[in-house]
């Protein structure tokens, strides 16, 4: 079932969703079922499989010098959505990226994903490679995300890359990215505007944000999307703090503020359990004001650790 669809049939009730990661390679799925099982008393109706681009290492060689190897670290996101859909039968949301991936391996992915019965994509550019001051499109590939939406949306209407007769068609939801506080490489904010309006003129069908923890920059988002003719569901992205380090971590790189009150009680946390502790009594509170002020879905990253989003959720649902 599509996310708009999940998403009107619960007629104004807050819904629960949340992101995994893909494992390590060598893990096997049972690392996966331990992230999803802890959370299945909240009913959500659609789990998102995050997609990873691959990096590079130097291996010396036997001359001595270095050769730049390219390797990923962690499963398909594909294999990941179909172990879902099978096991729980619920609708599995792969993140489909630009980096890394060739016009035809995006074109096998959405043909994959059509014979899974996968209705939803969360189409993204994709971030740098580690090793990269900023993001470098793969030759083949799509540059930005209104590529790969344009992509999806020919796929939908049965236009493939190298055919020139229209076959079967798919019907993908096409998910993309919002940014509260601005994408830090948006020359300012109405220009990031601007860039998500061209997404939802293009076909994108809902929007998840990146995670925030000051509401009121959620609120002034919707409420500018809505005076910018974006009417799509918002699904609000939530990450509640763990750990003391995330406290300067999270601003170093996703670009993001944390409000004063926040970073003050941090500031008197001793270790990281108070740490948690805190985080986890901001983010009750954060979600339960995004309830009030009608958040269609609490989107959460748990980064495959289902404990603290369990101990929240129990609370606000």
């Amino acid at each position: 079932m599509k996310i708009t669809e999940h998403i009107k049939n619960a007629k104004g009730k807050t819904l629960f969703s949340f992101e995994l990661l893909p494992p390590i390679k060598g893990q096997s799925i049972q690392w996966i079922y331990d992230a999803i099982d802890p959370l299945l008393e909240f009913n959500p109706p659609f789990i998102d499989v995050t997609s990873l681009r691959e990096d590079y290492i130097y291996k010396e060689q036997e001359n001595g010098l270095l050769q730049k190897v390219s390797y990923r670290k962690r499963p398909g996101t594909i294999a990941i959505c179909a172990a879902i859909i099978h096991k729980y039968k619920i609708d599995a949301v792969p993140h489909l990226i630009c980096g890394g991936f060739t016009k035809e391996e995006t074109e096998n992915a959405l043909i994959d994903l059509q014979f899974l019965g996968i209705d939803n994509v969360l189409a993204l550019r994709g971030d740098a490679r580690a090793a990269d001051s900023s993001f470098i499109p793969t030759k083949g590939g799509h540059c930005y995300a209104t590529d790969l939406i344009q992509h999806i949306k020919n796929h939908n209407d049965g236009k493939f890359l190298h055919e020139d007769i229209e076959t079967f068609k798919s019907d993908f939801c096409i998910g993309v990215a919002g940014y509260p506080e601005k994408h830090f490489e948006a020359p300012n904010l109405n220009a990031d505007f601007k860039f998500l309006k061209q997404k939802v003129d293009m076909g994108a069908e809902f929007i998840v944000t990146q995670m925030f923890f000051d509401n009121q920059k959620y609120f002034d988002f919707v409420n500018k999307c809505r005076e910018n003719g974006i009417n799509v569901p918002i699904i609000p992205g939530l990450k509640p703090i763990s750990t003391l380090t995330q406290l300067t971590v999270l601003p170093k790189i996703f670009h993001i503020d944390l409000p004063d009150d926040l970073t003050d009680a941090l500031s008197h946390a001793k270790n990281n359990a108070e740490a948690k502790e805190i985080g986890t009594a901001a983010m009750i509170k954060q979600c339960k004001e995004l309830i009030e002020f009608g958040a269609p879905v609490l989107h959460f990253y748990t980064m495959g650790k289902p404990e603290q989003t369990k101990q929240i959720a129990r609370a606000i649902f």
